[in-house]
């Protein structure tokens, strides 16, 4: 059971998912029965036809990451990466509604994000050093493809913190909103991308990140393109584009 707030929810509504933080007052830290419960989100949202999932959080903080309580006490945090990574690798697209600050590996659950929205209120660091903590390999991988090589030192070996412009500017952040345009933005972007044709998108997505870690299946690629191709939805597209209106796609 957790013992303090409640664990992260799932709500869906047609093709969107939306994954809510709860434990705002202890800045939406991660405990293991947290990441119990994400990793069972994902699977969900993985088999069944959601197109795109909204991250939030509630309270101040958007997230501090796995509970630095838990690291003292001699736990290690293993099943933190295994979330993110699936986050990273979920079937659908994902954005992150960052109203606050982020801190630690909450910022690299952003990272696994394919849309980073956020206010001018929004600000990060990575703790790492001053914790005495090695981060893990594909958290590391996503700072240096997000954000650069020179930009990845820069935050993991100073532990220096930077606020929403730079978050911005490094590419952090996708977009930054005045805080009431937030929740608005992160429904229409949402809405905006359910009404692609899944197969083309989730595909791309896929492949997408596979090639910024450099590890990219030529032929997964090309069945992905051949699937594609062959689908009823490339005929909808097609339709639709000719008839000047909006394309009903259905993922086949």
């Amino acid at each position: 059971m957790a013992s303090e707030g409640t664990l992260p929810t799932l709500d869906i509504a047609a093709h969107v998912a939306t994954l809510t933080l709860q434990r705002p007052e202890v800045a939406n830290r991660l405990g293991p029965d947290d990441l119990q419960a994400l990793q069972q989100h994902i699977e969900t949202i993985n088999t069944s036809d959601v197109r795109v999932v909204i991250l939030r959080s509630t309270g101040k903080y958007f997230c501090s990451g796995f509970d630095i309580g838990k690291l003292a006490a001699g736990q290690r945090g293993a099943g933190f990466e295994p979330l993110v990574n699936a986050l990273e690798d979920c079937r659908a697209v994902t954005i992150a509604e960052i109203q606050g600050g982020i801190y630690g590996g909450g910022t690299d659950l952003s990272l696994a994000c394919d849309f980073r929205l956020g206010t001018d209120v929004v600000e990060m660091f990575m703790p790492a050093a001053r914790l005495g903590l090695h981060f893990y390999e594909r958290g590391m991988r996503r700072y240096v493809t997000r954000l650069g090589l020179n930009q990845a030192k820069r935050l993991f070996l100073t532990a220096e913190k930077i606020q929403a412009p730079e978050m911005l500017a490094c590419g952090f952040l996708t977009e930054l909103l005045p805080a009431e345009r937030l929740r608005v933005r992160s429904g229409q972007l949402a809405e905006t991308i359910a009404g692609l044709a899944p197969i083309a998108v989730q595909g791309m997505k896929r492949h997408l990140n596979a090639i910024a870690r450099g590890d990219l299946d030529t032929a997964a690629l090309a069945d992905d393109i051949r699937r594609a191709t062959q689908s009823e939805d490339i005929r909808e597209g097609a339709m639709a584009w000719k008839e000047k209106r909006r394309p009903a796609f259905t993922g086949r």
